[in-house]
C-alpha cells in the first residue's frame, strides 16, 4: 500500500465529499469525517491495515464549485500540511449551468474550471507525496444527455491536468458507467449526483484501487511483551 504510518490524507471537494462532515475540516472521533466515501475509505484502511495509523481529513463543503474551493484551498488544505491530497470538484460548476441558467454569476465555465483546478494542483505539487484527481460525474448512462455531455468536458480537463502534472486520476464517470451496466442509477442516487452509502462505497473502492490496497492483507502478528 502506498500510504505510510502517520500519513495525513486530505480530501477536498463539495457535498459528495462533505456528506455531514464537521466544517470546514472534519476528522477524528464520532461523525466528524461525515458519511461520504471518505468515511468508507477510512473504515476500510482501518479495518484491513490496523497496524497503519493514518490521519484522514474531510475538507469537503456542500455546494462548493471549483471557484469556492480554490478560495479556501490554502486554509483548508495546504495549511493542514497533508502528505496526500485528493480533489473531487466540478459537479456544481456544471450543475449550476442547468438548474440556475439565468444566474451566470454562480456558474464556472470550462476555462475557469481548468485554471482553478490547476492552481490547486500547483499549490501542493512538490510538497506532498501524491495528488489524486477524482473526475466530476453525472450518473446518467446516456452520453448525449445535456448535463452528462457537459460533465464529460470537465472530466476531460481533469484527465488532461492529471497527465500534465503527474497526478493519479480516478475516473468516477467511467466507474459509474460500468456499474450502471448492471443497476439503474436510482439504486444509489435519485438525483444522479449524491450517492447513498452504496454509491459512496463504489467511489471508495475506485479510489483504493489506485493505492495498492490489498483485500487479502493480514497484519503481522504483534509480539506479546512480557515484563
Amino acid at each position: 500500500m502506498i500510504f505510510e504510518p502517520m500519513d495525513r490524507i486530505v480530501f477536498a471537494g463539495d457535498s459528495v465529499t462533505d456528506m455531514g462532515s464537521a466544517q470546514p475540516v472534519g476528522e477524528g472521533l464520532f461523525d466528524n469525517v461525515g458519511q461520504s466515501y471518505v468515511r468508507i475509505i477510512e473504515n476500510m484502511l482501518s479495518t484491513w491495515y490496523p497496524e497503519v495509523y493514518l490521519r484522514v481529513t474531510n475538507s469537503g463543503v456542500s455546494g462548493n464549485t471549483s471557484r469556492d474551493l480554490l478560495q479556501r484551498f490554502d486554509s483548508d488544505v495546504v495549511a493542514l500540511n497533508p502528505d496526500w491530497v485528493s480533489i473531487c470538484i466540478g459537479i456544481n460548476d456544471v450543475w449550476r449551468q442547468f438548474d440556475s441558467p439565468a444566474i451566470p454569476d454562480g456558474q464556472v465555465m470550462p476555462e475557469e474550471y481548468e485554471a482553478n483546478l490547476e492552481k490547486m494542483i500547483l499549490s501542493v505539487k512538490g510538497t506532498v507525496k501524491g495528488i489524486f484527481i477524482l473526475t466530476p460525474y453525472y450518473m446518467e448512462p446516456n452520453p448525449q444527455d445535456w448535463m452528462r455531455k457537459r460533465m464529460d468536458e470537465y472530466g476531460a480537463i481533469c484527465k488532461k491536468l492529471a497527465v500534465k502534472h503527474g497526478c493519479c486520476l480516478v475516473d468516477l464517470q467511467e466507474v459509474f458507467n460500468r456499474y450502471f451496466e448492471y443497476r439503474h442509477s436510482s439504486y444509489i442516487a435519485w438525483d444522479r449526483v449524491h450517492p447513498n452509502l452504496i454509491g459512496a462505497t463504489v467511489i471508495a473502492k475506485a479510489f483504493l484501487s489506485h493505492c495498492g490496497f490489498e483485500y487479502d492483507h493480514q497484519p503481522a502478528k504483534k509480539e506479546t511483551q512480557t515484563c
